[in-house]
């Protein structure tokens, strides 16, 4: 599985659609669609975008989406692409799709699947690439990798008892080494602290850690001890430290804490990285948002930083990253 920092011939994503994730309140449903037709009309500045469109919500997708993105209609429960769609990987110039069991998270009493579980399969023949099947319950989100055969996850997504029963370090091992080449798996012990509530997905590793390259790891921190994440991050750090020699960049949380739920899980690692650009995760704070785009700039020299408000995708359960998927450009590493 390529890096995120290589060539990529398309980005994929799905549109809201009615259902638990968008919500009954009119005007926060609209912010949200707002909120994902923003992040593809930006990143198509940069690269082709499909996304996948229930056809319940088609006339509000022609309404947001820009003229220069691509449209798939296809039925959907969900709208989180990285997690229900495909992990795209290369073998010898050919283009893969690995087509992951999807659970609806592990099984969540709010979360319907029928029909998210066949958007891989779907997006995979679209992309014209070979559909890789597996039986191992994860999502893209819960796997980060550096192009060169590591991989980032968290003992609570893969090893959990909703997703994977009957699984072990050593079987999940096999298995990313089967699927995305994996040669070296760099268990984390958890996610934020917000991510084991409500719309939460149990410890994805793409709200806590990412490889800006191979040498770099790019690592949340929450600097106030008013947050639990304030004690959850060291931990963290040091599984990183003693299992990889990378450098650790860390990206410092906004300053606001809570939210009518509880505890943000708002960060900056949850970025796209598309061809010339990083789009970043933006919360409103001027301050605390320039300084990450600063450590991204930093990091990924050479790429445009652009920044999207990703509150409303934040107060459904994840990020930027959580709801676009990157295929490789084939023939490019």
């Amino acid at each position: 599985m390529p890096a995120e920092t290589a060539p990529q011939a398309r980005t994929w994503m799905a549109f809201p659609r009615p259902g638990a994730t968008l919500g009954d309140d009119a005007a926060s449903a609209e912010a949200a669609r707002k909120a994902w037709a923003t992040t593809a009309n930006t990143i198509v500045d940069h690269q082709p975008v499909t996304v996948v469109v229930d056809p319940v919500a088609r006339t509000d997708a022609t309404r947001l989406l820009s003229g220069d993105v691509d449209v798939l209609e296809a039925p959907l429960d969900d709208f989180w692409m990285r997690d229900t769609g495909p992990s795209f990987v290369l073998d010898d110039g050919r283009l893969g799709a690995v087509d992951w069991v999807f659970n609806g998270w592990g099984a969540n009493a709010w979360s319907t699947w029928t029909r998210d579980a066949r958007i891989a399969a779907v997006v995979a023949e679209a992309a014209g690439a070979e559909r890789i099947p597996s039986l191992l319950v994860n999502e893209g989100g819960a796997i980060h990798v550096d192009g060169e055969g590591t991989v980032l996850v968290t003992e609570t997504v893969q090893l959990d008892p909703r997703r994977n029963p009957y699984a072990d370090r050593a079987r999940v091992e096999e298995e990313l080494a089967r699927t995305v080449g994996a040669s070296d798996v760099v268990w984390l012990p958890r996610g934020l602290t917000r991510d084991y509530d409500g719309l939460g997905t149990r410890g994805h590793v793409d709200m806590v850690a990412t490889f800006a390259s191979p040498d770099v790891v790019l690592l949340h921190a929450q600097p106030d001890a008013g947050h639990p994440d304030h004690l959850v991050m060291p931990q963290v750090r040091a599984a990183l430290e003693q299992a990889t020699d990378a450098t650790i960049v860390e990206l410092p949380a906004p300053a606001t804490l809570t939210d009518d739920d509880g505890p943000v899980d708002w960060n900056y690692v949850n970025h796209v990285v598309v061809n010339g650009a990083v789009i970043a995760c933006a919360f409103g704070e001027p301050a605390a948002d320039d300084r990450a785009r600063g450590i991204l700039a930093d990091v990924y020299p050479g790429r445009q930083v652009r920044s999207v408000d990703a509150r409303e995708v934040f107060a459904r359960g994840g990020g930027l990253h959580c709801i676009t998927q990157q295929q490789p450009s084939v023939g490019d590493r």
